[in-house]
């Protein structure tokens, strides 16, 4: 049975078709990926598959009791209160639970009589055990563990919500969405607003999940690390692929190619049936043979080609060459009232870098760019572009730098009045913007529009040293793979952020870690660097392994402490996970033994006993979910226990 199906979803907006009779089933353990081009009704269908839109046509059913999460791209506001206790509030049922805890309590200190003591004596326990399996499951030591992984220091857990910037309120409501735990998980570009680190951490925690997941992601990699399943918004309409993204786009083409065969020999055919019908029409002794070819023409199907969808195609146009020195920082010095940024920073940019920033969110990856592109003043220190040096700044959230009360052409053509506004028109139309599509408003454009705006803004001023701000976010999977090619045919010099691991890849050849008020520089790209950080950690821990022994008594003392103190703390653990494996391994065996009884046709003929058998059934494999998520969870918490102690 399914998890979710969608039936027949049409979606409109005035005279466009985002959704023509979309209709699509999800399991329980599928992880499927949407992919599409910018504007072709993703995020719709996410938002009405998570209950917030409604179709103008179809339905969507999830299955009885099924909960479906949902992250959108951009979060108004975070519930009042800390960090930690929004995140705490969003699992539905503590309130509920600890209120009738306290009216039990209450009813069993007013008791009259010892049967009314037993009765409620009874009702405590049970809403004893419940409220510490909700806690197990969803309390506050999973709730920090989570907000640990996505990067909120311990003080950040009880700043208040409301202060956090944009970017760790996504992140916020993200861990709020993990601790819920729901069957489905809808993730609209879950990853945008993610340093390198905290998205290794996220990727790993997602390919652990065993719940089913319908993904949007502009990040190749990981879409291709995370989904078994591909749903394409295609110009033809929602169609499904097996595999991941990398498979997809070998089927699609394959598909391709067989129906541009098909259709070039089925043209061929016909041509020469329309041949035949013309040089003998007019004759009696050939009027059946005629007939019967008009009705073949008449009657046939015509394969129908797929349909060659828009995608983004530019290259950046030459530049002047500048010199060997293309930028210098000498002792920059950068904070924010209290917060020191950078310290004392001396680095150099040459021609023909291609350096990839990266670092933890708030390290100074963004400072650091806008200090090179000339957008803020070091408090201290020097910032020095070289000879020749024109610079290109691609601004993380660009719409900063977009006037929203222009149009698109406006917006270009205002870089460069005295060219004419044909040439803007056949710049604009690289980026999809043809037509009186060029007429639209900034304000009304999708973040994926105005990320492809803010590109056609780089391509009419030419330079030589450009600079990145997370260029991918708001593109989808076309568009991105366009700029990296793009790029890597880019003969200036660029120094870029992403998050994106396939495009740091695909452009890197030096890597910037922006850390501790500065900047660790390494070659190569980030495989190379996170392949280094591994070593790195593991001589760390060889050599801590390593340390000479106490010797004597001393010795022998302080290995039965810490023998002692391992097993105070992870004797508990251990225990709580092997009795939870003896329960799932029994459970196994009372739903495989329902299973071989169900099989049998003839058991359905008695609904005496089959009933019973289908409800013990459903009960086990309700029962075996929540163990195992219960195992998983007490399994995580060995496995850190155990790197913790020595």
């Amino acid at each position: 049975m399914s998890l979710l199906h969608a039936r027949g979803l049409s979606v409109r907006y005035g005279p466009k078709v985002l959704l023509d009779g979309a209709s699509f089933a999800l399991g329980h353990h599928d992880r499927a990926g949407l992919i599409g081009p910018n504007g072709s009704g993703k995020s719709t269908l996410l938002k009405i598959l998570a209950g917030q839109i409604e179709p103008d046509g179809g339905a969507v059913q999830l299955v009885r009791k099924a909960r479906a999460g949902y992250l959108p791209q951009e979060l108004s506001e975070l519930p009042p209160g800390s960090v930690l206790d929004g995140v705490l509030a969003s699992v539905p049922g503590r309130s509920w639970l600890q209120a009738r805890l306290a009216s039990a309590e209450a009813a069993l200190a007013q008791a009259a009589t010892e049967e009314e003591q037993v009765e409620l004596g009874g009702e405590l326990a049970e809403l004893h055990e419940q409220l510490a399996h909700h806690e197990e499951l969803y309390g506050r030591h999973r709730a920090e563990e989570i907000l640990g992984g996505l990067g909120f220091a311990r003080p950040e857990l009880l700043r208040p919500a409301s202060e956090l910037s944009g970017g760790w309120k996504m992140r916020a409501a993200l861990a709020a969405l993990l601790l819920q735990d729901p069957e489905l998980l809808l993730l609209d570009e879950p990853t945008n607003h993610l340093d390198v680190p905290t998205l290794e951490w996220f990727d790993s925690f997602l390919r652990r999940s065993r719940k089913a997941l319908l993904l949007v992601s502009h990040d190749r990699e990981f879409l291709d690390r995370q989904i078994d399943r591909v749903l394409s918004l295609e110009p033809e309409g929602l169609r499904a692929y097996a595999g991941n993204y990398e498979r997809y786009l070998e089927l699609r083409a394959a598909e391709e190619e067989r129906l541009a065969a098909q259709a070039e020999k089925q043209s061929r055919r016909r041509a020469q049936m329309q041949a035949f019908i013309d040089r003998f029409r007019a004759k009696a002794t050939k009027a059946r043979q005629v007939q019967s070819r008009v009705r073949l023409l008449e009657k046939e199907e015509i394969v129908q080609v797929r349909e060659e969808r828009g995608t983004v195609r530019f290259r950046f146009p030459e530049a002047p060459r500048s010199g060997r020195e293309v930028a210098r920082l000498e002792r920059v010095s950068k904070s924010y009232g209290a917060t020191s940024v950078f310290r004392d920073l001396s680095a150099q940019v040459l021609r023909g870098d291609r350096i990839a920033v990266i670092g933890l969110n708030g390290a100074g990856k963004t400072t650091l760019l806008k200090l090179l592109a000339g957008e803020i003043e070091p408090d201290a220190g020097a910032v020095a572009a070289g000879h020749n040096v024109v610079t290109g700044y691609f601004a993380q959230h660009h719409t900063e730098r977009l006037d929203a009360e222009r149009t698109i052409l406006e917006e270009v053509h205002g870089l460069v009045p005295t060219q004419p506004q044909s040439w803007v028109r056949g710049v604009l139309g690289s980026f999809l913007f043809s037509g009186d599509e060029v007429d639209k408003r900034i304000g009304v454009l999708s973040g994926g529009e105005r990320a492809r705006v803010a590109l056609a803004r780089l391509l009419v001023v030419p330079s030589n040293f450009l600079l990145m701000d997370e260029p991918t976010n708001h593109l989808d999977l076309d568009s991105s793979e366009a700029l990296i090619d793009a790029l890597t045919r880019y003969e200036g010099t660029l120094l870029f952020v992403s998050h994106n691991r396939s495009f740091v890849n695909g452009l890197a050849t030096r890597i910037w870690e922006v850390r501790d008020g500065g900047i660790d520089a390494q070659p190569g790209d980030l495989d190379d660097w996170s392949r280094r950080r591994a070593e790195q950690t593991a001589g760390e821990v060889q050599a801590g392994s390593s340390r000479p022994a106490p010797q004597g008594v001393q010795a022998r003392r302080e290995r039965a402490l810490q023998r002692e103190q391992r097993d105070k703390v992870l004797g508990p653990i251990k225990r709580a996970v092997a009795e939870l494996e003896q329960r799932i391994a029994q459970l196994e065996q009372e739903k495989k033994a329902a299973e071989a009884q169900l099989a049998d046709p003839a058991l359905f003929s008695d609904p005496a006993r089959s009933t019973p058998l289908i409800t013990a059934y459903r009960d086990a494999s309700r029962k075996l979910e929540e163990l195992y998520a219960r195992w998983e969870h007490k399994s995580e918490e060995l496995a850190a226990a155990e790197s913790r102690l020595p």
